[in-house]
């Protein structure tokens, strides 16, 4: 049994350690909300908080946040939506939306330490979350919408 607090739920799941947190949270939580993108932690989909810093989900070991906290996309917006949530919709930043669970936990995880976000310190923090759409200016327009909304 791995034990650690899922959205703000202490939870245990018997799965194997070695079991990709991505995998213990779609199949045994049922949370689908993070998406599987390329299983090698390098496009992002899979974006998650633990400890209220994003980590990959794909390629961390279930083990690994024992005793943690994770929070998903299911989480962030559990009682009224996020303000990166609510920029996102007010933007229309999603086409095919296939990113945007992983684009917006790691935007969240930037306006929780940097208020006002410069474009590079946007640009340095969403590197590495792929849109296949290219929606990258609406995504930045997004999250200086978002810190105003703060």
């Amino acid at each position: 049994m791995i034990r650690f607090n899922l959205n703000g739920r202490d939870l245990a799941l018997d799965v194997d350690g070695q079991t990709p947190l991505l995998w213990a949270l779609r199949d045994t939580a049922g949370l689908t909300g993070t998406k599987y993108g390329c299983g090698q932690a390098a496009c992002g989909a899979c974006s998650v908080h633990v400890n209220d810093e994003p980590v990959r989900s794909c390629a961390l070991p279930v083990s690994e946040v024992a005793g943690q906290r994770v929070l998903t996309i299911e989480g962030l917006g559990a009682t009224q939506l996020h303000v990166v949530q609510r920029a996102w919709a007010e933007l229309d930043v999603a086409q095919c939306g296939y990113c945007q669970s992983g684009q917006i936990m790691v935007a969240a995880a930037l306006l929780a330490t940097t208020r006002n976000p410069s474009d590079a310190e946007i640009e340095a923090a969403m590197s590495g979350v792929l849109c296949r759409c290219g929606t990258y200016a609406r995504i930045r327009a997004a999250i200086k919408r978002a810190a105003e909304l703060a």
